[in-house]
């Protein structure tokens, strides 16, 4: 039903060890994104000849490449990012890989989020663009502080755009960010979108989040792994718990809390008779 993968560079930031750690847990799957502090994006071409040679000997396979496209201020300028956009379709390429992860740009804080509306959907319809030419899916994800950090925005670009080359990457940890329950307020809108997902879990306090282990939190992991089970949903669901350090383009777990979030979730995922 579910296949598990993971953000390994959450693990180390040696890609061995991230391989050694998700192999230790019978994962096959690396979602990557970075490797010795360094992003998907900015690899040589000698260097992904490198990493290719390690994930063949690990036997492992890239279940999507997690760039940080989409990641930055919505005024910053599109022509240099579509060119990093085009390397990540070419890193996809080389690796094989169906999926690449996006994000919907930073509105100025405390700013009305309709007025970005226009400028998003023009950006992101472009990349989809190129996207459909390359056979690539790419995964809109939600966070905190992007237009698409709530689910009425999500659903928003998604119909808009309205093409089988842009899915939704649901993560439930990013919505209890915003205040939003996963499960009750979100799945309902974006479960027909929903291609990948991100398993991170985390309590909410006022000006403070808590990550917790997947099913321990306020992310409702076990209701919707279960509506996606019922729903028939086949796809990825990825570790990034983000249980020791959160960052703006990373977190930190290291092995052995890692380690514990496969665990939870395989606890949650067997709870439901996945």
């Amino acid at each position: 039903m579910f296949t598990l993968t993971g953000l390994g560079d959450e693990i180390s930031f040696k890609l061995e060890k991230q391989l050694e750690v998700l192999a230790s847990e019978g994962i096959k799957y690396l979602e990557l994104r970075g490797i010795q502090g360094k992003n998907v994006i900015d690899f040589t071409n000698s260097e992904l000849k490198e990493i290719k040679n390690v994930l063949d000997n690990y036997a492992f396979k890239i279940s999507a490449i997690a760039s940080p496209i989409g990641k930055i201020p919505i005024s910053e300028d599109f022509d240099y990012h579509i060119i990093r956009f085009k390397r990540a379709i070419e890193i996809a390429h080389f690796f094989q890989v169906h999926y690449i992860r996006i994000f919907s740009y930073y509105v100025p804080k405390d700013s009305d989020f309709s007025q970005y509306r226009d400028e998003v959907l023009r950006r992101i319809s472009r990349k989809v663009e190129i996207a459909k030419e390359e056979n690539i899916v790419l995964l809109s994800e939600n966070e905190h502080g992007i237009y698409g950090e709530n689910p009425k925005n999500c659903l928003d670009i998604l119909q808009s755009i309205n093409s089988p080359h842009l899915r939704c990457l649901f993560d439930p940890g990013n919505f209890i960010v915003e205040g939003t329950k996963p499960f009750d307020e979100a799945y309902p809108l974006l479960s027909n979108y929903i291609e990948y997902v991100h398993m991170k879990d985390a309590i909410y306090a006022p000006g403070e989040i808590k990550a917790t282990l997947p099913g321990e939190g306020e992310g409702q992991i076990k209701e919707v792994l279960k509506a996606l089970k019922e729903k028939g949903y086949k796809g990825f669901v990825s570790l990034e718990p983000h249980l020791s350090i959160s960052l703006k383009f990373a977190g930190v777990s290291g092995d052995i809390l890692f380690k514990n979030a496969i665990r939870s979730l395989k606890k949650v995922i067997s709870e439901i008779g996945g």
